[in-house]
């Protein structure tokens, strides 16, 4: 690297590229990606699904995936410290995209702002209606131990959104036995 020390009689312009803003900008973005990294993997730990003969399925980007859980005994929610797992007593948990937790309400909201957004860069219902297989699903992941309620209540939001079909995850059958 040089370095101009101002001391020539004649001065020019400096042509050498100042890495430290370079490097400031690449530290920060580093920074925000060890923190933002963690917070977009986490997924709901305990969650028993149940074990049934499944076919594997084509799953597209635009599909929506919905994980249906209940609070533990004590009131605790999935991915809180101490969570024991659901609980058929304990109260509805639905997460968007198996990490959002959301009601009814918001459940409703979101999945029908997802969809409006993919029927639009689509150009619109006539252009999904010519290609069905561009049209997206709902995957539900059930824990074992959440109640009926609290699926047919997901169900219900987002059929009701307009996604037209709703399938369910489950841990396929062993083989082996």
């Amino acid at each position: 690297m040089a370095i101009s020390t101002g001391g020539g009689a004649t001065e020019t312009p400096m042509s050498d590229i100042n890495t430290t803003p370079l490097v400031d900008v690449m530290l920060v973005l580093l920074i925000i990606f060890l923190i933002a990294v963690p917070v977009a993997i986490q997924t709901i730990e305990k969650l028993k699904l149940p074990v049934m003969e499944s076919i594997e399925s084509k799953d597209k980007v635009e599909n929506l995936l919905l994980t249906v859980s209940t609070t533990d005994d004590a009131g605790r929610s999935a991915g809180e410290p101490g969570f024991q797992g659901a609980s058929r007593n304990g109260e509805c948990r639905v997460y968007f995209n198996n990490i959002t937790p959301v009601d009814s309400s918001e459940l409703y909201d979101e999945a029908f702002k997802r969809l409006d957004a993919i029927v639009q860069a689509a150009g619109g219902p006539e252009a999904l209606m010519e290609d069905p297989d561009k049209i997206p699903q709902v995957h539900i992941r059930g824990d074992v131990n959440a109640p009926w309620r609290c699926v047919a209540g997901s169900i219900y939001n987002v059929q009701a959104a307009g996604y037209p079909t709703v399938g369910f995850i489950s841990n396929p059958v062993d083989p082996n036995g």
